[in-house]
């Protein structure tokens, strides 16, 4: 009997240990308080990429936007030539403040908002249409607001259609499997808007919209083909409202031979040529530039690249193209690691949402798309654009601090699907057990 005693005597600690192993299932919490952005002071590599990537583009902007419209400031009798850096600087700052406060805030909070900023971005669109409320600006009705305070709606509207566009996809994951499903309701209230986006007309955006949105299909896992289809067909009919048009007529055939009407419809795009052609592989020098001086229009807008070109060369642009590609290294990145559906496409499109419109000014400047007026993220002047996409970059950074515990899973959506991928798993099991049992027959 001693021996027995002396063998389970030493395994009677055992028990004892278990109890105060248990503690050890208090790091599983942070999942649930990773819910809220701002529970978690780590920050990943995506985070700090696209952080500092963020930080350049404002740097490289500022200095950019006072060498292209100093001299006309100067000139132009308004006897200031930081006039539009200082307004740079303002906008800036509100939208760090903006991405600040959205790097923070709850992913779950941002997805419960998405139909009312959707709905708010319809009525401040459609308010432009009313007369004596939308300002016109060079032939253009896209704004809102008094004197220098202005805003545009449209700015709004597409980081509101991703947001929704995300919203719908992690929710209906097998509507989109469909031509009918892409249609109904994602292609509708898209299409509605870019219908709102012509009338004012602005068709770069509806082009920058309608490639985030068909990014953010392709990562919710929509078919290639019916995407092809859709866009062919979408394809057609900006062919069509191209030729209607008179004035987008004339940029089409301003961009096919820019030089058969250089006084004319192709001035814009014949002196950002010469810009970029003048500047070679170096560039003039920071501030040398001479067709920001009165002979390239928009030079500290939708045109800044070609004075980038003009004064630091090719290698200037080819600078700017590789920033903007870590941007989209780290985005997709941090979308590919996140925590559920919601905040993989979410991110993605994001991502895309900067990426396209940088990719459609950078085609236009280099003569290789018809100009459409999109200015270049983070870079180019103008006060809503840099607010809303700092905004936006506020939530992707969001999603990147918070790497796998990038999640929203208290909707009834999200449950579901829990519960779909948790019935999937136990199929898979029992298959495997009859399978077993197969073999052992």
């Amino acid at each position: 009997m001693a021996s027995p005693h002396g063998l389970v005597a030493p395994a009677r600690p055992e028990p004892a240990s278990r109890p105060a192993a248990e503690p050890s299932a208090a790091p599983e919490a942070p999942p649930a308080a990773a819910r809220t952005a701002g529970s978690s002071r780590a920050t990943t590599l995506e985070h700090s990429i696209l952080l500092t990537v963020t930080m350049c583009l404002l740097a490289a902007g500022s200095v950019m936007v006072y060498s292209a419209s100093s001299a006309e400031s100067l000139l132009d009798g308004s006897g200031d030539p930081a006039r539009f850096l200082k307004r740079y600087v303002v906008f800036g700052v509100l939208g760090l403040v903006a991405m600040r406060l959205c790097a923070r805030v709850s992913l779950r909070s941002v997805k419960r908002a998405t139909p009312g900023i959707l709905l708010a971005a319809f009525v401040l669109t459609i308010a432009i249409e009313i007369p004596g409320v939308g300002v016109n600006v060079n032939g253009a009705a896209r704004w809102l607001g008094v004197g220098p305070v202005q805003f545009q709606p449209s700015e709004l509207l597409k980081v509101a259609l991703v947001l929704y566009a995300a919203a719908l996809l992690a929710a209906r994951p097998r509507r989109i499997r469909t031509v009918g499903g892409l249609v109904k309701p994602l292609g509708l209230v898209v299409g509605a808007a870019c219908a709102l986006l012509l009338a004012q007309p602005d068709m770069g955006t509806a082009l920058v919209i309608c490639a985030s949105i068909a990014t953010v299909l392709v990562a919710g896992g929509a078919r290639l083909r019916h995407l092809a289809l859709v866009g062919g067909a979408l394809a057609l009919l900006v062919l069509l409202l191209a030729l209607v048009e008179p004035y987008r007529r004339a940029r089409l055939t301003a961009f096919l031979n820019p030089w058969a009407d250089a006084a004319g419809t192709g001035f814009q795009a014949v002196q950002a040529m010469i810009a970029i052609g003048s500047g070679g592989v170096l560039g003039v020098g920071l501030g040398e530039s001479v067709q920001k001086v009165f002979y390239l229009p928009e030079a500290h807008t939708d045109m800044i690249l070609a004075i980038i070109g003009e004064e630091v060369g090719v290698v200037g642009i080819g600078c700017v193209v590789a920033v903007y590609a870590l941007l989209g290294y780290a985005g997709l990145r941090a979308a590919k690691i996140a925590g559920d559906r919601y905040t993989k496409l979410l991110g993605a499109g994001l991502t895309s949402l900067i990426l396209c419109q940088a990719t459609l000014n950078l085609f236009a400047v280099m003569g290789l798309a018809p100009l459409t007026g999109v200015p270049l993220p983070f870079i180019s002047y103008g006060n809503s654009n840099m607010i809303v996409l700092l905004g936006a970059m506020g939530l992707l950074l969001n999603i990147a601090a918070q790497g796998r515990r990038a999640r929203v899973t208290d909707s009834d959506d999200d449950v579901a699907a829990l519960r779909r991928r948790s019935l999937e798993v136990a199929r898979r099991r029992a298959m495997r057990v009859e399978r077993r049992a197969a073999r052992a027959s």
